[in-house]
């Protein structure tokens, strides 16, 4: 399950960036956000995945539940698509600038 960033970890991040922090740490943070919602992502499916194969095998009739997995994993996967093309857009609009 895909889960939202929290208003804490926004005022945490804010913090952070209000002092001086170099370019690699804020690096690494980014990196680290970017690690922990792929892996969220890839939870999801792996939960989809075991309840479709539940229902499947009879073990559960509760179709709901695997249609709203299913659905979850669907829209997260987009928006990871989504997110991947604007951070490509952005580096080849970086690449462009002219020095």
């Amino acid at each position: 399950m895909i889960n939202p960033i929290s208003i804490q970890s926004l005022q945490a991040a804010k913090a952070n960036t209000a002092g001086s922090v170099t370019g690699t740490e804020l690096a690494g943070q980014f990196s680290d956000f970017l690690n922990g919602a792929l892996t969220k992502l890839n939870q999801a499916e792996q939960d989809s995945a075991n309840l479709t194969t539940s229902f499947i095998q009879g073990e559960t009739t509760d179709i709901h539940s695997l249609m709203i997995a299913q659905e979850k994993v669907s829209l997260g996967l987009e928006l990871t698509v989504q997110a991947r093309n604007k951070m490509i857009e952005a580096y080849q609009e970086i690449m462009r600038m002219q020095m």
